[in-house]
């Protein structure tokens, strides 16, 4: 048991390292400008000069000094992040020396250390065809280095997966407007509506989990595969072409679905791959989110 906590404080702490570094020395202007408080909040008064907008004139202290001021407001920036995680069985794929599940707990302790960072709350709900657990927005290291070692540690009850229970629970949840991250393969259906609501009524921002092989299948012949969603195994003979084209067509068409949903509801969106770096991508949508 001691070896086993030993070796889970390890993980945390080099998550903890390569997370922080890359949210201090990449992410926190992009982050800043990427993300949007929620609104303008009066900060202080200064006298008029040239150029000022007569509306901002504050009336009360102009009469009072009899001289103009007006009045100065900056951008409330404390925000409320959240980072839907899911946790379903097809999250323990992964051919590049990585699994789909430690990719994801590199991004979001990623995002959530750029947060803390901003002095935004960040809170977590994990699941899979049900909520698995919710840990409520805080501020904090040590609320994050708990954030990291569920993300680590934590095994699902169910292998399945429910998008749509998971965006219901967040849109009941958190009742303010908040910036979310969806972190998902996205192997489901029927959570159209659902992800419509979650998208109207918050900022939400959609991260693929990806692995480069899930697009096509290799010519292994006579192969065992194990569903880790169903635990249902089956024998595929990868030697028929036809078999492996249609395992493409279907890929195609799954990202191509997936594709279309985020951009009818106006989602932001990103891909990230196994085994690749994903600071570029990261970068990449903080810039079209900041133009």
């Amino acid at each position: 048991m001691e070896q086993q906590n030993n070796e889970i404080i390890k993980k945390v702490r080099k998550i903890e390292i390569k997370a922080k570094g890359l949210s201090r020395q990449l992410f926190s202007g992009e982050y800043h400008s990427a993300f949007k408080g929620r609104g303008m909040a009066f900060s202080e008064v200064r006298e008029y000069q040239y150029g000022d907008d007569v509306r901002s004139i504050d009336w009360n202290v102009t009469a009072r000094l009899n001289h103009p001021y007006v009045k100065i407001f900056e951008e409330e920036r404390e925000l409320t992040v959240m980072l839907l995680v899911d946790v379903s069985g097809s999250n323990r794929f992964g051919t590049h020396h990585q699994f789909k599940e430690e990719l994801v707990a590199e991004v979001a302790a990623t995002l959530a250390f750029s947060a803390i960072q901003n002095n935004d709350k960040v809170g977590v709900i994990l699941f899979s065809d049900k909520i698995e657990k919710f840990i409520p927005p805080k501020k904090g290291s040590s609320h994050i280095l708990r954030i990291i070692r569920e993300l680590i540690t934590f095994r699902p009850t169910s292998n399945g997966t429910n998008l749509a229970e998971g965006l219901r629970y967040f849109t009941n949840v958190i009742k303010k407007r908040c910036t979310a991250f969806l972190l998902s393969d996205f192997y489901d259906e029927g959570y159209s509506d659902a992800l419509k609501i979650a998208s109207h009524k918050h900022d939400l921002i959609s991260i693929r989990i990806a692995d480069e092989k899930e697009a096509r299948l290799p010519d292994l012949g006579l192969t065992k595969f194990y569903d880790p969603e169903t635990s249902e195994t089956i024998w595929i003979d990868t030697a028929d072409a036809s078999l492996r084209q249609a395992f493409a067509n279907q890929y195609a068409a799954h990202v191509a679905k997936t594709d279309e949903l985020m951009k009818k509801y106006g989602i932001d969106t990103t891909v990230l791959y196994t085994g690749e770096d994903y600071v570029k991508e990261l970068k990449k949508l903080f810039d079209r989110r900041s133009a």
